[in-house]
């Protein structure tokens, strides 16, 4: 690319900043609520802190394409890193900090970040593989939550003081590395999936669309920030001049009462969040008028409560589905569906071609069950350093997702479970999410997840997992009956096991493989 024209033709994120500063200077663009405090930013001061992100890793000695690492919980500071670094042309290494030391060394040394970023509250967590740590030069301490800090770290408000709120002329191509987002690994380490500039730009612009995200929306970030699903909702919104309200914890009476004082429009929250806004007292006498779209992800919510939470939002509902890989958004199951379908996945977003294929590369057509693929602008560059895993995944020109699913008599897509968590019991293939599906819909089940599990005479045996409302009774017979009236015979849980709690990725998602691991002697007894 002529480098003279850069600026002129680009794609770049950070330049989204740049245009909602000189169109929205004083509109609102961030929001958060701390120690009783409302902090704010309005786009234009947002535009200059991000300058200012870029301007000192430039001091540092940082040139594009060197990666920054963040770790941190959602806070204003980590969306100013983020799009700081975008900004600069370094490449972002979002963390989950919630790893082992293990992985975060691991994470950290084979991206070899230069610099990291990391709330006062995780240092002393990171401190602990320090001497693992190889590439390392710069830490950079974001003081949010007054824990004492060694004098001989970097304070972020100290070096942000000092920095220049002057736009800076960085070279940046659109298809030039925005972030790498390393995979939970279960059963190997994680996985590094590289994304450019292109990707996040125009999958956000069709996440605002699909979503019904409007000009100068006010939206929520409440799901973790360093995953990619929250930063692509968090993206789209100031996209198109809006605003987000920035959530570190889920307080279901706090989070109401949020929505009353900023009039939020847009909320994304894991389907046991919205249930649990539904059990907050008097939830109706809450003035949620400004809610105009309900968003979920990760997994379904049980019909009952999806027509309850309708009644209190009075506004649509909509299932958003993709992949790390896709950066993330693919798929929308919009609100009109629901009654008619329940809750699959529903149909591409604008800017994404979806198909199912078979195991031979040949495209499926609609009522026949293959893998769930994909491409578009928004898929990966690729694996960092494993380009065997990426020419896997990449086969006969589409994005494979490992999701099994068909297309409907509406051609809406029908997810039916990952390719690993297909139980198959006595010749049969049993979708694990089919039977959750039905034991979520029981109002004393507070979340399930269903397991097959190795059986002498069944191969697997479908095997639930549940956690129960406190203060509520339930018993295994009445799960099995509930499963009886609505599923057939060899989809039936053969055990039910009740447990105070289940292991959960960051986003929210029930973790199988531990439980696999720990019950896998259950039918041997």
């Amino acid at each position: 690319m002529n480098a003279s024209r850069n600026l002129i033709d680009r794609i770049a994120i950070g330049d989204i900043f740049r245009r909602r500063a000189a169109t929205s200077p004083n509109e609102s663009a961030l929001v958060e609520y701390r120690d009783g405090q409302r902090l704010s930013y309005t786009h234009l001061e947002l535009n200059q802190a991000l300058n200012k992100i870029a301007d000192n890793l430039t001091r540092l000695g940082l040139k594009p394409g060197d990666r920054v690492a963040l770790a941190s919980p959602n806070s204003i500071e980590f969306s100013l890193v983020i799009y700081g670094c975008m900004k600069a042309g370094m490449v972002v290494v979002p963390l989950n900090y919630l790893q082992g030391q293990e992985d975060i060394a691991y994470t950290l040394n084979h991206c070899a970040a230069k610099a990291l970023f990391i709330e006062d509250s995780l240092l002393a967590k990171f401190e602990k593989c320090k001497d693992k740590l190889t590439s390392l030069q710069h830490w950079i301490v974001m003081p949010v939550t007054a824990c004492e800090v060694a004098s001989d770290y970097l304070c972020f408000n100290e070096i942000m003081e000092k920095a220049s709120v002057e736009e800076k002329d960085v070279v940046i191509n659109d298809r030039d590395a925005l972030q790498i987002l390393y995979t939970s690994g279960t059963t190997s380490k994680p996985k590094g999936v590289e994304t450019s500039h292109l990707a996040l730009f125009i999958n956000s612009m069709s996440a605002s669309i699909e979503l019904g995200m409007g000009k100068n929306s006010v939206g929520t970030s409440m799901m973790p920030m360093f995953h990619c699903a929250q930063h692509l909702i968090s993206t789209g919104l100031l996209h198109t001049g809006g605003s987000i309200v920035i959530f570190r914890n889920f307080e279901p009476k706090v989070f109401l009462e949020t929505i009353e004082k900023e009039k939020i429009e847009f909320i994304f929250l894991l389907p046991l969040m919205w249930k649990a806004l539904l059990d907050v007292p008097n939830v109706e006498q809450y003035d949620l008028s400004s809610v105009k779209t309900g968003m979920y992800a990760m997994t379904p919510i049980d019909h009952p409560s999806l027509v309850r939470l309708k009644e209190v939002f009075d506004c649509p509902f909509v299932l958003g589905s993709g992949q790390t890989e896709m950066t993330p958004l693919t798929t929308v199951f919009q609100d009109k569906w629901s009654y008619k379908k329940g809750n699959y996945w529903g149909e591409a977003v604008l800017t994404t071609d979806q198909a199912v294929m078979d195991d031979n590369g040949v495209l499926l057509p609609d009522g026949e069950v293959g893998e769930i693929v994909w491409r578009g602008p928004s898929a990966m560059s690729g694996y960092y350093k494993d380009p065997e895993a990426t020419a896997e995944a990449s086969k006969f020109g589409w994005h494979h997702s490992g999701d099994l699913g068909y297309f409907d008599e509406d051609h809406q897509l029908m997810f039916v479970d990952r390719k690993k968590d297909m139980i198959k019991t006595g010749g049969e293939n049993v979708p694990s999410v089919k039977v959750e599906r039905i034991i979520m819909s029981h109002p004393n089940v507070a979340g399930v997840t269903v397991i097959g599990l190795p059986h002498e005479r069944w191969t697997e045996a479908v095997t639930g997992v549940v956690m129960t409302k406190p203060g509520t009774d339930l018993t295994e017979l009445e799960l099995v009956d509930l499963c009886k009236s609505e599923l057939a015979g060899y989809e039936v849980p053969k055990r039910i096991i009740f447990v105070d709690d289940i292991a959960k990725t960051a986003t929210g998602k029930f973790m199988k493989a531990p439980l696999r691991e720990e019950y896998e002697a259950l039918y041997a007894e």
